[in-house]
């Protein structure tokens, strides 16, 4: 984090133009994400610090790099891909934590993504639109 600012994060889309997952934030719908755990505390972006903590107020950009809002983590723990609770892949607007897996599949083919492959999980909730 670049001292003088809060801390950034993006939400990655398909291409620059979707941002359904940030509409989806400031609507109170999702109200959670996952990384892989390896990549947890680096920056993936032009407008991402990585390594979120309980407590940080976030600004969240699309991939655009325009500020659409702010969020709260509310909390981190770390998450085995083949045991996702409920209540995650709930906040991440899932139907299922079969369907949790098959998105995740989809968004990062190059992952090994076994039943042990370790995320980190973390809730927040919305502070306010930008």
């Amino acid at each position: 984090m670049t001292l003088g600012r809060p801390k950034r994060t993006q939400f990655w889309g398909a291409d620059l133009d979707d941002d359904h997952l940030v509409r989806e934030v400031i609507l109170g719908q999702k109200t959670a994400t996952v990384c892989p755990a390896d990549d947890y505390s680096k920056p993936s972006g032009d407008h991402d610090d990585g390594d979120m903590q309980v407590g940080d107020v976030v600004e969240v950009y699309d991939l655009r790099g325009i500020l659409r809002c702010r969020i709260r983590v509310t909390e981190v723990y770390p998450v085995c891909f083949g045991d996702i609770p409920e209540r995650l892949w709930w906040a991440e607007c899932c139907k299922s934590a079969e369907h949790f897996q098959e998105v995740h599949r989809r968004c990062w083919p190059d992952c090994a993504l076994d039943d042990n492959f370790e995320l980190i999980a973390t809730h927040f909730e919305l502070v306010r639109p930008a």
